[in-house]
């Protein structure tokens, strides 16, 4: 079975009948999982690998594992830092900051490969403009070029683990105040501004390769009338077109109030899918995931399916032969020096 362009999500650390019926739905192209989704990383593992045995391909299966606020796997796995930490903790050294990106994001994909997920919809190239509170320091910082060197510090590490990267959410969360997940959230800025700040972690990490990209629930009055995860401008005209991006694009959940705008959940799928994504999430709503699978169940793409199959994860190691990696220990240690004063307070799954 050719991977669908739906993710979707599980209730539980098992899967279930019902589980299977959903994951075997010709429109479904993966799976995102939440900490509701895990007790251990060996439970982890056994879940990921009868997610794995149901089809081939195998459904792609991923997280937010970015590192402070939003990391979804925690006892067994490096608690690590928010991405802000690197700027702010070596200050006006940017190539040891660079060297903290890569190492942490080599560690974060590593733990990841090794209990099988495939990605993490990680790094954040949103910049942190002392707007947005739902970004804050999820953001590697203000600057654009520090955010691109930053990010794409952590994308190389991420690559040298066996994991693609999923940079978020275009063209720039930070210049609004309102959260994407309660509110539509409206920028006034023009796309001068926004191509002279906001879009330049993205250009950068697209011209380094950049696999996969998450598009912004928030509308650009200037620029188009629909939020840009459902605007063509944005996604054909902008991300396809200008910054030549040939990767993955994933709508941000769709269960997300800012979504509404779109209509009902199948035709929110449909308006993401029609504008340019090429696949679509729905996150913590079984009712709203069958709507969308059920209205996709003819749908076929096979541009966006061969897009698809490059996410896979490659071969790794286990987590035990990683522990033996003296990499491992230094990239730990690394990490605990950069969370040891950090405030991570657990943010339990709020969607992407």
């Amino acid at each position: 079975m050719l991977h669908g362009p739906v993710f979707v999500d599980l209730l539980g650390t098992e899967l279930t009948a019902a589980d299977r019926q959903l994951l075997m739905h010709p429109a479904t192209g993966g799976v995102i999982l939440f900490t509701r989704n895990f007790a251990s990383p060996q439970q982890l593992y056994r879940l990921i690998q009868a997610i794995h045995e149901l089809r081939s391909p195998h459904l792609l299966v991923a997280v937010d594992q970015e590192g402070g606020r939003v990391q979804r796997f925690r006892d067994g796995f490096t608690r690590l830092p928010p991405a802000a930490c690197f700027a702010q903790r070596c200050g006006d050294d940017l190539r040891n900051a660079r060297h903290a990106a890569r190492e942490l994001g080599w560690l974060m994909a590593a733990e990841l490969r090794a209990v099988g997920v495939d990605f993490s919809f990680a790094p954040v190239l949103d910049l942190n403009l002392g707007l947005s509170a739902v970004i804050g320091d999820r953001a590697f910082a203000e600057s654009a070029d520090s955010v691109g060197q930053l990010a794409g510090a952590w994308m190389l590490g991420a690559r040298e683990a066996g994991m693609v990267s999923v940079g978020k959410h275009f063209p720039g969360h930070g210049g609004v105040t309102a959260d994407s997940h309660l509110a539509l959230p409206i920028d006034e800025r023009d796309l001068t501004m926004l191509t002279t700040h906001d879009l330049r972690p993205f250009a950068r990490l697209i011209d380094n390769g950049l696999e996969g990209i998450m598009p912004a629930h928030v509308i650009y009055p200037s620029c188009d009338s629909q939020p840009a995860g459902f605007s063509r401008f944005w996604l054909q005209d902008v991300l396809r077109g200008r910054l030549r991006f040939q990767g993955v694009i994933f709508s941000d959940d769709l269960s997300m109030a800012a979504a509404e705008c779109a209509g009902g959940y199948a035709g929110r799928a449909r308006a993401a899918l029609q504008a340019g994504c090429d696949t679509v999430l729905v996150c913590n709503n079984p009712e709203g995931a069958l709507e969308v699978l059920q209205s996709l169940k003819d749908y076929h793409d096979p541009v966006a399916q061969s897009r698809m199959v490059r996410l896979h994860g490659r071969p790794s190691r286990t987590l035990e032969q990683l522990r033996e990696d003296p990499r491992w220990h230094r990239a730990v240690e690394l990490a605990g020096q950069l969370t040891a004063e950090g405030n991570l307070t657990l943010n339990l799954d709020p969607p992407t």
